[in-house]
């Protein structure tokens, strides 16, 4: 199969696109460095894209079977003003307006698109069970999250199978969340954060590339997909898992008040409460490989 990637060169497309050639998968990305992204991942072809500014370029899409829509402006790397919110929302919701663009135009077009969302697409529910036929939230994240689903579902109307994955936290040594909380927790400065009530929906990177592979190859899957792992915890649990799985002790939590002031609005990526179950995922067959955080940090952290 020849897969487009967009999002190729981040913590999760990186992984994604190891496992796809290790399947022996052709590999086309789409990036604003195209020479950077080959360097990267040898062997993949690479093209130069700009997603807020034009449509996709159709010299790419040749032969394309299925493609894989993981592009956008990190959320919590940094604060955010009105500037990085309309980064945070324009590079997903035009990236994704702009990617269709260009498979309106093509004569062949791919037959399945897999692309990413967010757990933030349901706001903060407290206890509340969130499904995939759960109702959207509300809120800058939530509202992002529905429009990005939105020009994504667009797809649809040219005969493609959409899977939208309403992505978690997920864990990797190598980035994101996880490498953040590393050094605090090593010297023993971790500690929850807020109240630690707060449900926390987490995913090993192995899992996420396994769901988005699942639905690339599954034809009965389609629409919303949560890419969290089945073993729900929340805030306080997860950081006594974590400091645990350290040898380190918990320290003092860090009370919502200090996360205002330290991050403004952007505190609510991690205040925010999605008590996020995979149901969709589960019922389609997808066995995780690391269902409860125990064992998912224990292989992170070996």
């Amino acid at each position: 199969m020849k897969v487009l990637v967009t999002g190729g060169t981040g913590l999760l497309g990186r992984e994604l696109c190891k496992r796809l050639v290790s399947d022996g998968h052709e590999l086309v990305l789409l990036t604003r460095r195209p020479k950077n992204a080959e360097e990267l991942l040898p062997g993949a072809r690479a093209f130069r894209w700009d997603p807020e500014v034009e449509p996709s370029p159709a010299e790419a899409w040749e032969g394309v079977d299925a493609v894989v829509h993981l592009a956008g402006e990190p959320v919590a790397d940094a604060r955010w003003t009105s500037e990085q919110k309309r980064r945070i929302r324009d590079s997903r919701v035009i990236g994704t307006q702009n990617l269709i663009a260009g498979i309106k135009g093509l004569r062949n077009k791919p037959k399945v698109m897999v692309s990413a969302s967010a757990v933030g697409y349901y706001g903060s529910r407290g206890d509340e069970l969130l499904l995939e036929n759960s109702a959207p939230g509300k809120g800058f994240l939530s509202e992002t999250c529905i429009d990005w689903e939105n020009q994504a579902t667009r797809a649809q109307e040219f005969g493609l199978r959409v899977v939208r994955v309403r992505i978690g936290v997920v864990l990797s040594p190598e980035g994101g969340a996880m490498k953040t909380m590393m050094k605090p927790f090593k010297l023993g400065l971790g500690g929850r954060l807020g109240p630690g009530t707060q449900w926390f929906p987490w995913i090993h990177i192995d899992d996420i590339v396994g769901i988005i592979n699942f639905a690339l190859n599954n034809e009965a899957i389609s629409g919303p997909v949560n890419g969290a792992a089945p073993g729900i915890v929340d805030n306080d649990q997860f950081t006594r898992a974590f400091a645990g799985a350290l040898n380190r002790p918990v320290f003092f939590p860090v009370p919502e008040f200090a996360l205002r002031i330290m991050m403004g609005e952007m505190a609510d990526v991690v205040l925010n409460s999605q008590k996020v179950a995979p149901k969709a995922a589960l019922d389609a067959g997808y066995q995780f490989r690391f269902p409860e955080l125990k064992d998912a940090l224990k292989n992170l952290l070996k």
